[in-house]
């Protein structure tokens, strides 16, 4: 069977950061995205002979910016990426585009399942009209600068239906839990196989759970682990490119 891979690199990425514990962990960044493939198919049996033909890995580039953190996390992702071509650990990069916007919205704290609840102004922070009367249950709102990436999911659909609508993959594995993925993967599981792997630390979105009569001994789907990423990792030097400190 062969198999194409579709990465969403956004969500692998920030799935790593919470499955690692927080940005500064080291130890999982420096990944190969083939060997991970290959890892999990070789640990699916309902997929036996499986084989990893195509991996197309969907991400965009960091703008360095002026702040000199940015200006190092560009540098980083940029020796990754040359990394990952030279390695042969990816056979396609399509790229999407990062915005920067300042977005507003009233402040919020999540609950257990991540959800947001308002923060309503109550002592010992008050809201007070020009009357000087308190506002009890106020909302606060803030301001913030957001950097958003456009075009991964665009781009992981895409991918995957053309591959599969042309012949040119046998099954699919999917790495991404984003919701926007529903009619794209839905659509490809009525021609292939497909695996759906959850790389975050959430629960899979339902969009991307198997419908009441799809053939669920065909598709499949699991939840990434941290060792699945520690297990999967470039040599430190891959070429003349070196994994950047604190990968």
């Amino acid at each position: 069977m062969i198999v194409g891979v579709y990465i969403d690199g956004f969500n692998l990425y920030y799935g790593g950061v919470a499955l690692a514990g927080g940005r500064g962990v080291a130890g999982w960044r420096w990944l190969d995205l083939r060997q991970l493939s290959t890892n999990l198919l070789s640990q699916h049996p309902g997929w036996a002979g499986a084989t990893v033909s195509r991996v197309v890995y969907c991400t965009a580039r960091i703008k360095g910016g002026g702040a000199t953190a940015h200006q190092q996390q560009q540098r980083d992702q940029d020796t990754y990426l040359r990394a990952l071509v030279a390695a042969n650990s990816v056979d396609h990069i399509e790229y999407g585009h990062y915005v920067s916007r300042v977005a507003t919205a009233p402040l919020a704290n999540r609950d257990t399942h991540h959800r947001p609840v308002l923060v309503e102004a109550a002592w010992p922070v008050m809201v007070r009209d020009s009357a000087e009367q308190d506002v009890a249950g106020a909302t606060f709102m803030v301001s913030v600068a957001r950097r958003e990436e456009k075009g991964t999911d665009v781009n992981v659909a895409t991918h995957l239906l053309l591959d599969a609508l042309r012949g040119r993959v046998e099954a699919a594995l999917v790495i991404s839990n984003d919701s926007d993925l529903a009619l794209p993967v839905s659509t490809a599981r009525s021609l292939i196989p497909v695996g759906v792997i959850n790389p975050t630390t959430g629960q899979t979105a339902g969009a991307l759970k198997l419908a009441p009569g799809q053939r669920a001994g065909l598709h499949w789907g699991r939840v990434l682990a941290l060792q699945d990423l520690a297990d999967a990792q470039l040599p430190a030097q891959v070429g003349r490119l070196r994994k950047p400190s604190g990968w």
